[in-house]
């Protein structure tokens, strides 16, 4: 391998050996002096314990060491190696954005079947070693994905509250309703508000209208979140609901779900593991 055929190598052996020069030889001249200088000069007022502090200037090689790396730096960043020009890692994000490019055309309009079988497989790979390979959260050390989606997980997010959400208006708080009141409210919110579009209590969606004041406070009249002030309920039950808790991540008991708006998934795959965690709802 010709070390110095690639400019990289190159710039960071020069670096080392200035390093090793600069290094040897500042130590070698302090020891040098160490064997014969003695302290001399003006004390600073200032003293620790009756240990003082000589007003002496900074040693020239120390100070031409500082100044010779300042100017290095500028020099590597500038000229030497500029922040735009070649990197492995610049050739690998671009090849990473063309071929996701090329994913996103082949599957613009992808069917159900596809949409499932790709959300299983990114979900194994990146959800399921929390949330276990059949989501059911591994005994409480993640969300239950299979209890979500319905108007229990409704229920059961009013009167317990949801933790661990990254939205501006913070995270909803237990106890807004009794269980009762969160029924109603939950019927009203599936067959009205949801992307669900039905309840199993048809009967109290106006009891719920009436108590929706509790939930549009942060949520807004129609659920969707008061342009992401809170979530979009509006969305809820669907793949985009999904996609949208990946995209803005959520801390947990066992850690933090990260954001994944950071280009490890595609927009269609965050919509293909919402279908898949959809499915999963019972």
């Amino acid at each position: 391998m010709d070390w110095m055929n690639d400019n990289v190598n190159a710039l960071g052996l020069l670096g080392a050996a200035a390093i090793i020069i600069l290094t040897v030889g500042v130590s070698w001249k302090y020891i040098q002096q160490m064997k014969t200088d003695k302290s001399t000069g003006e004390l600073t007022k200032d003293n620790w314990d009756g240990i003082g502090e000589y007003k002496n200037p900074l040693p020239i090689g120390w100070a031409l060491s500082f100044i010779g790396t300042i100017i290095w730096g500028l020099w590597y960043f500038l000229a030497g190696y500029p922040l735009n020009s070649y990197s492995q890692i610049g050739e690998y994000n671009e090849e990473v954005q063309s071929y996701n490019v090329k994913f996103e055309s082949k599957f613009k309009n992808p069917d159900k079947a596809t949409l499932m079988g790709m959300g299983e497989g990114v979900f194994l790979v990146q959800c399921a070693p929390c949330h276990g390979v059949t989501g059911d959260g591994m005994n409480g050390k993640a969300a239950n994905l299979v209890k979500w989606g319905n108007e229990e997980a409704i229920v059961a997010s009013i009167v317990h509250g949801v933790k661990g959400s990254n939205y501006p208006l913070g995270e909803m708080p237990a106890g807004l309703l009794d269980e009762k009141s969160a029924k109603a409210v939950a019927a009203f919110m599936a067959q009205e508000i949801s992307a669900l579009k039905k309840t199993k209590n048809p009967a109290l969606v106006e009891e719920g209208r009436a108590l929706w004041a509790t939930c549009s406070a942060c949520h807004g009249e129609d659920g969707k979140g008061m342009e992401g002030q809170a979530a979009n309920l509006s969305e809820y039950g669907s793949a985009k609901f999904v996609a949208n808790v990946l995209n803005m991540g959520k801390k947990g008991d066992i850690g933090n779900m990260p954001k994944f708006n950071d280009g490890r998934l595609t927009n269609v795959q965050k919509i293909a593991v919402g279908t898949y965690v959809s499915s999963l709802a019972k």
